[in-house]
């Protein structure tokens, strides 16, 4: 059966079957943002209509929600039952049927999905709102049936989960879209964009969407993007661009904003380029090189042309500290990098995580902790101690902290800290299926620690 996706006014739509874990998120969120956390469970309608449009490479489009359905424990959150049920979800209620408190949320959830995937209505895109990786073979099964999968998740997920997904927003990425405003978009200028959302690594599949990839691109930029160009892109000029964004520049802005790190400008130039064939041939819209085209389009973005091959990043989220090159490297040895490679903790030398945590251990002693206010601190503290620990970096050790489920509102010592990081690390170790022996584990706590854990 073909699926018309096109609208009256030449927008897309996508028919879509949501699945709410609901207990899995709120207990991720109330680790990572008590706030993020209120605002998921109380205003369930505020985030599904941020969830209701977004922009992709081939442009805008709206989501029409045919299911919604949330999967909670009536024992311990039926507080919470009237708001999603006032929102238009189904609240299916999932008590506790084991002697180990654990609810019956996963099979559920499953079942229905399930019988989404085989129903005669045919939904275009199937949403997982959980970082549960047991829900891997149902991403899998959605896949195979040609089906959009985007996963939301509120903690840290195994990479074999978000690999399946077309688009993965993270745990940041949620609490960004929970909590913020419509009006935070009209206020930048551009039209409202699915924050965080992670384009997964599988190829894009003929009659899908385009998703882009979220593997490390290629450094070969092409020789349009290699001119000569200021480090940065702001450094732009005064007059913004009229009338309404340009297929090219929304795609690469979407690109930017999903992108997990920094990415080449190879990379973007492809993604401009795969938007708007035409560009190249007109000297990038008389501009005469990409870059020039992204100083005058994109000016909020930053970008450089060192190290090669180029980066170009949101600033809101990274900084030059986080570029490839500008990041201490890690040790050698093979174990660090796998651990690196699998669980996407930063690739920091000993020395310099220990001074980020003794940083972060002496701000939480003077300072009242509230997230992104921490952040900023300590990561112009590192940085003015001459350890170039970006944005990036800072944020990621923070939440693994947070989401070992350490309170930061009362000032833990620096062993604590140290304590908490490394267990969080070795937790997604060990949950990538990295098989850790009693010495391996010693020297990834002590990499990760700084080797503040000693003594």
């Amino acid at each position: 059966m073909t699926t018309d996706l096109s609208l009256p006014s030449g927008g897309r739509q996508l028919r879509c079957a949501l699945f709410v874990d609901f207990d899995n998120v709120y207990l991720g969120l109330r680790r990572l943002d008590a706030a993020a956390a209120d605002a998921f469970s109380t205003d369930p309608g505020h985030w599904l209509a941020e969830l209701a449009t977004g922009s992709d490479a081939t442009g805008e489009f709206t989501r029409r929600f045919l299911i919604r359905a949330c999967y909670l424990n009536p024992s311990a959150f039926s507080q919470f039952r009237p708001n999603f049920t006032r929102a238009g979800f189904q609240v299916v209620d999932c008590p506790s049927l084991t002697q180990q408190g654990k609810s019956s949320a996963d099979i559920n959830l499953v079942l229905d999905a399930v019988d989404a995937l085989a129903a005669t209505t045919r939904y275009d895109e199937i949403m997982l709102v959980s970082a549960d990786a047991d829900f891997t073979p149902l991403a899998l099964r959605a896949r195979a049936a040609d089906r959009l999968v985007t996963i939301i998740t509120a903690s840290p997920a195994a990479s074999a989960y978000r690999s399946v997904a077309d688009t993965v927003i993270n745990a940041d990425g949620f609490v960004e879209l929970v909590t913020k405003t419509a009006l935070d978009d009209v206020a930048a200028g551009e039209a409202p964009i699915a924050p965080a959302a992670t384009p997964a690594p599988a190829p894009a599949v003929t009659g899908r969407v385009p998703a882009s990839s979220g593997r490390r691109a290629s450094s070969a930029a092409p020789a349009t993007a290699a001119a000569p160009a200021p480090k940065t892109a702001a450094a732009a000029p005064a007059t913004a661009p009229e009338g309404p964004p340009s297929a090219a520049r929304r795609a690469v802005l979407q690109r930017v904003r999903s992108a997990e790190r920094p990415i080449p400008l190879g990379t973007a130039a492809q993604v401009a380029q795969q938007a708007d064939p035409a560009l190249p041939g007109s000297m990038w819209a008389g501009a005469g090189s990409f870059l020039a085209w992204l100083a005058r389009e994109l000016p909020a973005l930053a970008s450089a042309t060192t190290p090669a091959p180029g980066f170009i990043w949101d600033p809101a989220r990274f900084d030059d500290a986080d570029l490839p090159s500008s990041a201490p490297q890690t040790d050698p040895s093979a174990l660090h990098r796998q651990v690196v490679a699998v669980t996407d903790v930063p690739g920091l030398t000993a020395a310099d995580y220990a001074k980020l945590l003794t940083v972060l251990a002496a701000d939480l002693k003077t300072s009242p902790f509230v997230r992104t206010e921490t952040a900023r601190r300590v990561r112009e503290a590192c940085q003015a101690k001459g350890a170039k620990i970006g944005r990036a970096s800072v944020n990621t050790v923070l939440s693994g902290i947070l989401f070992t489920g350490l309170d930061l509102t009362t000032p833990p010592s620096l062993k604590e800290l140290a304590k908490a990081w490394a267990d969080n690390v070795v937790g997604l170790a060990r949950g990538a299926r990295v098989e850790l022996s009693a010495a391996d584990e010693a020297a990834v706590r002590s990499w990760v620690s700084g080797g503040l854990l000693k003594g």
